[in-house]
């Protein structure tokens, strides 16, 4: 029998992969890392920050190269990524742009540098029907003491 939730993750740097990987040991859920061609961002923080904004100016995001995996087994999508500029990240964004039959419940995790923006409400306007709940963010620091913090975020989901 599939998992009742399933996490999607993109990861730029590793930190979201790693946490990624805590939450599926923590919940037991299947895992998809959603991927993008190689060169789509280069390797400097800044200069990602910079083609993000300019696929988002152009509405040209980035396509996702791992198949869209079959939703109908998942109640709960669990769905990571970093957070760039204070928003959704656009491979995740990419990602989002496909649940346009999802009804279940939607809930970011992301990791973010120390302030996250309006992360949060970026996402929850990409969640077009599915019930968005609140999410869970993280520094690359917390991440020694994530495994505590992921089993109480994911408790909200066990009732």
């Amino acid at each position: 029998m599939a998992s009742s939730a399933l996490i999607v993750d993109y990861s730029w740097s590793g930190t979201t992969a790693q946490m990624a990987v805590d939450l599926q040991q923590v919940t037991g859920a299947d895992k998809v890392n959603l991927t993008v061609t190689q060169g789509t961002f280069p390797p400097d923080m800044f200069a990602t920050a910079d083609v993000a904004s300019q696929q988002l100016s152009s509405g040209k995001l980035p396509t996702l190269t791992n198949e869209q995996p079959d939703l109908s087994h998942y109640q709960t999508l669990l769905v990571g990524g970093p957070v760039w500029n204070g928003k959704v990240a656009t491979p995740v964004r990419s990602f989002l742009q496909q649940l346009t039959s999802f009804q279940g419940i939607v809930a970011p995790f992301y990791t973010d540098t120390g302030n996250p923006g309006g992360y949060e409400d970026d996402f929850e306007q990409l969640v077009p029907r599915g019930t968005f709940v609140m999410g869970l963010g993280m520094m690359a620091g917390d991440l020694a003491r994530d495994q505590q913090v992921l089993r109480g975020w994911w408790r909200n989901f066990q009732n």
